[in-house]
């Protein structure tokens, strides 16, 4: 069985995290501030052996993915991307402004805010609750998100073994979803800063979350 460790960072800064805009596939460019921050994680970590490099195939994810990397004087150019480790989808409100969308779908709760929501429901909820207000009912339920993510970790089960360590960069949500649902105890109503890292170790069928939106910078 399969036995290695998952360094999962969030992404830099990007402007729609910047303007408070929903950002899941959609995409939009790191500010100045998440390319200093994604270098920073770079020399944070750079004592670390990692046998492997990949980001999401998001430009954030992957611009912060090769940061990190040229910060740790390893060959920018050799990432791989997993599309399983995406954001989460949001459909119709890609874009949108995140008290607005947030509003909507909490609306029986008075909220403005994903981490007001959670202090009334789990993270799995809200995607289902999402995608039955979107107009378009095409936002990611929990069914789906879960789907492409088990795919991811089944990837990384079949190409690492022996205690390696590997580094993917991700996204705050999925981030959030995957220590909720591996780690229940732990509290995620306050969600990854940009650069945090989370650790899971990964053992066969078992997941263990070690640690949870640790600040590296």
């Amino acid at each position: 069985m399969s036995k290695f460790s998952i360094y999962f960072v969030r992404h830099g800064q990007t402007f729609f995290n910047l303007y408070n805009r929903m950002q899941g596939w959609s995409d939009s460019p790191l500010t100045d501030k998440g390319r200093d921050v994604a270098t920073k994680v770079g020399h944070a970590l750079q004592d670390v052996d990692f046998s492997q490099f990949y980001s999401s195939d998001s430009k954030r994810a992957m611009d912060t993915a090769k940061l990190i990397k040229t910060a740790m004087n390893r060959d920018a150019d050799n990432l791989k991307t997993l599309k399983n480790f995406r954001e989460v989808f949001y459909g119709y409100f890609e874009g949108d402004d995140s008290s607005r969308v947030w509003s909507l779908v909490g609306k029986d709760y008075g909220v403005t805010s994903l981490h007001e929501l959670l202090q009334h429901i789990n993270i799995e909820q809200t995607r289902d609750m999402m995608q039955a207000i979107e107009p378009m009912h095409a936002a990611e339920n929990n069914a789906q998100y879960w789907d492409r993510v088990n795919a991811g970790f089944d990837y990384l089960k079949a190409h690492h073994d022996n205690g390696e360590k590997i580094l993917v960069v991700s996204h705050g949500t999925t981030i959030r979803s995957m220590v909720s649902h591996f780690a229940p105890d732990i509290d995620i109503t306050t969600g990854p800063k940009n650069g945090s890292l989370t650790r899971i170790d990964v053992d066969g069928d078992q997941i263990k979350v070690l640690s949870y939106a640790e600040d590296l910078v």
